[in-house]
């Protein structure tokens, strides 16, 4: 739990512990509002339970994985039957091709057939090696082999 306190405003924000490692992230509050400080938009953002968890993954991603920031993009549109669709993390390769496609849920929401559906969807649009679904507290780790979307342990680490 994080009390975020100014002068005039004191708010409290209950963090769930997810299923990551703890990360050090820069929250304020503004207007009674938590805001989160975004490394990849550089701005701060609504502290949903949703971005909360999008916040892990990202960390998750340069911390543990060595990816790094300039290959990362949050909440990017993509085309599907002429309707515009919007996926919450993608990263690249160096020479920008799709690596990973990555769907974040809020931690209460559970990860179901049609979240896999719906990450699938995204991952046919994009053609990325890789799909990693989470909730924060549950994660599901795919790779395309083969025309074929299978479940492996982990992602690879970066240039592995």
């Amino acid at each position: 739990m994080f009390l975020l306190q100014n002068s005039k405003i004191s708010i409290i924000f209950v963090a769930v512990q997810l299923n990551f490692k703890q990360y050090n992230f820069t929250i304020k509050n503004a207007n009674g509002n938590a805001l989160i400080f975004d490394i990849i938009r550089k701005k701060y953002v609504s502290l949903t339970p949703e971005e909360w968890v999008r916040q892990h993954v990202i960390r998750f991603l340069i911390e543990e994985k060595g990816y790094s920031a300039g290959l990362i993009a949050v909440e990017k549109a993509v085309k599907y039957n002429g309707l515009s669709k919007r996926f919450d993390l993608y990263v690249a390769n160096n020479d920008g091709s799709p690596q990973i496609l990555i769907e974040c849920k809020a931690p209460h929401v559970k990860l179901s057939d049609l979240t896999l559906q719906q990450a699938s969807l995204y991952q046919r649009q994009l053609n990325a090696n890789f799909v990693f679904i989470t909730n924060g507290l549950q994660h599901l780790f795919m790779a395309l082999q083969e025309g074929t979307l299978n479940h492996i342990e982990s992602l690879p680490n970066f240039n592995e």
